[in-house]
């Protein structure tokens, strides 16, 4: 069974900075396609970012563009996802999700393995 497994959430003020792991096992980590989704209290689980399994290729959603970076490092089978410039609507847990030969989708019925998930607080 496909494992992911997040780190590196916490609590930070806002405009600082946090860098989310995502480690997977029991897969080929470089034929999925990986993503980060949040969900904050009272709200529907959203996208934020995805990195395919080819070409490294990424997509972002527009609340993230600019302030956080999504890569991949396959030889340690982890994911990455840098968040800079933190605003106090970034507060969620955030989830990684995997998806075998996926492309860059936004919907989270497209992936078909997720993480627990790692609680981000961003106080104003």
């Amino acid at each position: 069974q496909v494992q992911l497994v997040e780190s590196g959430g916490g609590l930070v003020q806002a405009g600082g900075s946090l860098r989310l792991s995502c480690a997977a096992s029991r897969l080929t980590f470089s034929l999925y396609t990986l993503a980060w989704f949040r969900q904050a209290p009272g709200k529907e689980r959203e996208f934020v970012a995805a990195i395919i399994w080819s070409d490294r290729g990424t997509y972002y959603s527009d609340s993230v563009k600019g302030r956080f970076t999504i890569s991949r490092v396959n030889a340690q089978n982890t994911a990455y996802l840098q968040m800079n410039s933190l605003k106090p609507e970034d507060t969620a847990v955030y989830y990684c999700a995997a998806d075998q030969y996926g492309s860059l989708k936004r919907e989270t019925d497209a992936y078909g393995y997720w993480g627990q998930g790692t609680q981000v607080t961003v106080s104003s």
